[in-house]
């Protein structure tokens, strides 16, 4: 078995011990070999793909395409035929992966958001938001209760990392922010593992 195939068994049993509902950690057998992992490294993760499939999307589809003037990204993406923002990329794919069953959610936050659905939804949230302005290095990690379920939530820094994310930040009407520099923390991922 090549070590691609192996990764993406061990992904798919990883995902799939998460779907029971694993307290604090997963935990599943593969050729008769234990695995757990916290589930900090589980939400680690799930960021790291979050993020890879995000700067793909954003350097070489949207930038890329619009340099060559193929064809553009906008905030009314599904009205004007164009492609989706990268902001708006991470959120359908959360709304997908929410559709999914698994139970992990994401989305993104902020403490200035252009669209008002983007805010922080809880006081873990505001907290997770004022921590990683500050201290942007690791993420804002608890267990929180939501609905009678309980959740294990990380919340990342989300990076000001092309010119064309600050561009579109700093220029839109509705952005009560606009002097994004690059690097700069201008929200947050949030993801959310369901546990017992």
């Amino acid at each position: 078995m090549t070590f691609a195939s192996k990764f993406l068994r061990g992904t798919l049993i990883l995902v799939f011990g998460l779907s029971c509902g694993a307290v604090g950690s997963s935990s599943a057998t593969t050729e008769g070999t234990a695995i757990s992992l916290p589930v900090e490294i589980v939400a680690d993760y799930v960021h790291a793909v979050i993020e890879a499939d995000r700067e793909v999307y954003t350097k070489h589809v949207v930038e890329r395409l619009q340099t060559k003037g193929v064809v553009v990204a906008s905030e009314n993406w599904e009205q004007k035929n164009t492609l989706p923002l990268p902001a708006q990329f991470l959120m359908e794919s959360g709304r997908v992966m929410a559709r999914k069953g698994v139970g992990i959610q994401y989305r993104l936050i902020s403490l200035w958001p252009i669209n008002k659905k983007n805010a922080a939804a809880s006081e873990f949230e505001k907290t997770g938001l004022g921590t990683v302005l500050t201290h942007p290095a690791k993420p804002h990690t608890g267990f929180v209760k939501e609905g009678g379920a309980r959740y294990f939530q990380a919340v990342y820094p989300d990076l000001a990392v092309t010119q064309a994310c600050i561009g579109c930040h700093n220029a839109h009407p509705d952005s009560p922010k606009r002097d994004f520099k690059i690097n700069d923390v201008m929200g947050a991922i949030v993801i959310s593992i369901p546990v017992k």
